[in-house]
């Protein structure tokens, strides 16, 4: 592997990387996505220096579906009206829940274990002192003393993930299946805009395409 590439294990009791396809009920992609999964390594370590590349990620156990339902508020206040009113010192309108809320269904995962491949990029806003390596180290360290910048999860909040060094990792399935349109990630800009790419599992392990901007 190349100095600034890393691999981390990342598991949990439930997950769900929703597909944006289903507007009301949540239904999981069948693995974590790539930018679920670079959600959790910047977790670990986020730095204005830094950007996350996923390159792979391999599928260490059998999926397994969950189904369930639960209550979820229909509507939220905007960060505009909330941005606002701190600003001109208004008072937003009271908001209940319990006035606000449906039964949804939820498809989601148990029992996830993935191995995660990924590669750091400098960006425009490192330091003269910074460098690919630096930064490995900092990764690296963080990991193996259990640091974090906030509790890692998988896909949704509740669902906590529980990130190790891959040492005592298992094989990738040998499992070769097509996995359908995936969410890449989210390219951010005046209009953000979200990017998917056609996914495969290969025996086991998803390649993930090299993220361009467009």
């Amino acid at each position: 592997m190349a100095d600034s590439t890393f691999r981390v294990r990342v598991r949990g009791e439930m997950a769900c990387f929703t597909r944006p396809e289903f507007s009301t009920e949540r239904v999981s992609y069948e693995i974590i996505t790539p930018s679920a999964a670079r959600g959790v390594l910047e977790a670990i370590l986020w730095k204005p220096a830094i950007r996350w590349e996923i390159l792979s990620i391999f599928l260490l156990k059998p999926v397994r579906w969950i189904a369930f339902r639960r209550n979820e508020v229909n509507s939220r206040i905007s960060t505009r009206d909330a941005a606002s009113a701190a600003l001109h010192g208004a008072t937003l309108r009271a908001f209940f829940a319990d006035e606000d809320r449906a039964q949804r269904n939820t498809l989601a995962l148990r029992d996830v274990d993935y191995l995660i491949e990924a590669r750091i990029h400098m960006t425009e806003r490192g330091g003269a002192e910074d460098n690919p390596s630096k930064f490995r180290e900092m990764f690296t360290r963080r990991l193996e003393r259990g640091q974090q910048h906030y509790q890692p999860y998988l896909g949704c909040r509740e669902f906590p993930a529980w990130v190790e060094p891959p040492n005592d990792a298992p094989a990738a399935l040998d499992e070769t299946r097509s996995l359908g349109l995936m969410l890449h990630d989210i390219e951010f800009g005046i209009h953000n805009e979200a990017r998917f790419f056609q996914a495969n599992l290969e025996h086991g392990v998803l390649q993930v395409p090299e993220w361009r901007k467009s």
